[in-house]
């Protein structure tokens, strides 16, 4: 049986987010290959000690180039991070012959059905991207990009080695953390691909992609096999978007100007939350006291209150201000 491959990236931050997806990937994709940018020496040694099946762990360094560390110079956390999205997965296909198709995911997802059904959706496609479908209140937010990078893929063709070289460049070019003449960190680039490249397809199937940008959409309910459906089909993924691990072991779940037209879906939640105790757990058996990547809940009320309350144009003053 042929692997299915797969390319994401993460901190110490997000290592607890990162291996719960990559084991819930593991679960529902049996063959899964996932090559993983380890951002700093932490993540890797703990990864690597971890011996998550699939998961090959690749260095920052063996990843920057010239023209990355001078971006890396100009550029926040996040927007690194996001600049590395598109060159990681470029290095990968070319360090890794073997790779016809490979797909770049989030480390904030979780799988919970087989991703047969997305991968026989996208065929024999060149490309493979997935829209925000944004909820009707949540449509001004399209201005800052049509597609979401959770899920991106590439087919060793021209088109999809054409559009990834593009993507890498534009995005080494350019990628802040503002709406700024067309463009939106690494995601506003997406918006062309549909006219620009042969192949492209948007994948459709609902389960696939729900997010707090969208949920308010959809019915949740379990089907016989005890698994979360998505108005009658199978959850694939959800992405969890500003989910927070808090300081006193608990979680915030999401901003309330995403909860405020919906509660968030609690079964979807709680899976998550459950994971990312045992996760932790297993994290901390190997690393006592570790912390990183929590956050203060007093710290995070202000930034949850600015973000319900505040005009967008101040929000958007704010992140040329300060880099996240």
């Amino acid at each position: 049986m042929s692997s299915r491959y797969f390319c994401t990236l993460f901190d110490r931050n997000y290592l607890a987010k990162g291996i719960a997806m990559l084991r819930s990937l593991n679960e529902q994709c049996s063959d899964a290959v996932t090559f993983v940018l380890c951002m700093d020496s932490d993540t890797r040694r703990l990864l690597e000690q971890l011996s998550i099946s699939g998961v090959r762990c690749v260095s920052l360094a063996e990843v920057e180039t010239d023209e990355l560390l001078a971006a890396k110079a100009d550029r926040g956390i996040a927007e690194y991070c996001w600049t590395l999205s598109s060159c990681f997965t470029w290095h990968t296909l070319q360090n890794n012959p073997e790779i016809d198709f490979i797909t770049y995911l989030d480390a904030d997802l979780l799988f919970f059905s087989p991703l047969d059904a997305v991968f026989r959706e996208i065929g024999t496609a060149s490309i493979a991207v997935i829209e925000h479908r944004y909820s009707d209140r949540m449509k001004i937010y399209e201005v800052n990009g049509r597609f979401c990078v959770e899920w991106v893929s590439f087919r060793r063709d021209d088109a999809g080695l054409s559009c990834l070289a593009r993507w890498q460049a534009q995005c080494i070019e350019w990628c802040y953390y503002r709406l700024e003449d067309g463009k939106m960190g690494d995601q506003k680039y997406l918006d062309e691909w549909p006219e620009v490249y042969a192949g492209v397809h948007i994948i459709q199937h609902p389960g696939a992609g729900v997010a707090p940008w969208n949920y308010v959409r959809y019915r949740f309910d379990l089907n016989d096999e005890g698994r979360i459906t998505v108005d009658g089909h199978p959850l694939i993924f959800y992405h969890f978007h500003q989910f927070q691990i808090l300081d006193i072991d608990r979680f915030d779940r999401i901003p309330d100007f995403y909860s405020a037209e919906k509660a968030a879906p609690d079964t979807i939640y709680a899976s998550y939350e459950s994971r990312l105790r045992n996760v932790i757990c297993d994290i901390r058996g190997i690393s006592p006291g570790f912390r990183h990547g929590f956050k203060s809940a007093i710290a995070l009320r202000p930034r949850r209150l600015a973000n319900r309350f505040l005009p967008k144009w101040i929000k958007d003053f704010a992140k040329r201000l300060v880099r996240y």
